[in-house]
C-alpha cells in the first residue's frame, strides 16, 4: 500500500471520528434545547485541534510501523492526489456558499460555523474516499 493511501485512510478515519465526537458533545450539551444557544466554540476548536494532532501522530506511527514500504511518490500518486483534491474542492465551495448565504440572512453564528465545519468534513471525507477508490483500481486511463 502506498504511503499516500495510508495517509488517506488516516485522514478519513480521524476526520469522521473527530466530527462524530464533536456532534455528540454538542447534542449532549443541547439536551433537546435550542441548538444555537448551546455552547459549541470550545468543542469545535478542541475537535479540530485533536483531529490535527491525532492525524499527525497516527501518520507518524503508521510510517514507523510500515517504514519498509517506502515514501516515494510517482506520477500515479500525483494524478490520484490531483483528482481527489479536485473532486473534494467542489464540496468545500458548496459549503462556503451555504455559509455565505446564512451570513447574508443573518443566521445565528452557530449555524454559520457548523456549516463551514461540515463543509470541511464532507470535503475531507470525499477526498479520502476518492483517493482510496483510485488507489484500489478505479483509476481511469489518462
Amino acid at each position: 500500500m502506498a504511503f499516500e493511501e495510508k495517509g488517506a485512510w488516516v485522514a478519513l478515519i480521524v476526520g469522521i471520528v473527530a466530527y462524530t465526537v464533536y456532534l455528540a458533545v454538542v447534542l449532549t450539551r443541547a439536551a433537546g434545547g435550542d441548538l444555537p444557544a448551546t455552547p459549541y466554540v470550545d468543542a469545535l476548536l478542541w475537535s479540530i485541534g485533536a483531529a490535527i494532532v491525532a492525524g499527525i501522530v497516527v501518520t507518524i506511527a503508521v510510517s514507523i510501523i510500515t517504514r519498509r514500504d517506502g515514501l516515494e511518490s510517482d506520477q500515479r500518486d500525483k494524478q490520484i492526489s490531483a483528482r481527489a483534491e479536485h473532486t473534494a474542492r467542489a464540496f468545500l465551495v458548496i459549503g462556503a456558499l451555504g455559509a455565505l448565504v446564512l451570513a447574508l440572512l443573518e443566521a445565528e453564528p452557530f449555524w454559520i460555523a457548523n456549516t463551514i465545519y461540515l463543509a470541511f468534513v464532507v470535503s475531507g471525507t470525499i477526498e479520502g474516499i476518492t483517493r482510496i477508490a483510485l488507489y484500489r483500481g478505479v483509476m481511469p486511463a489518462w
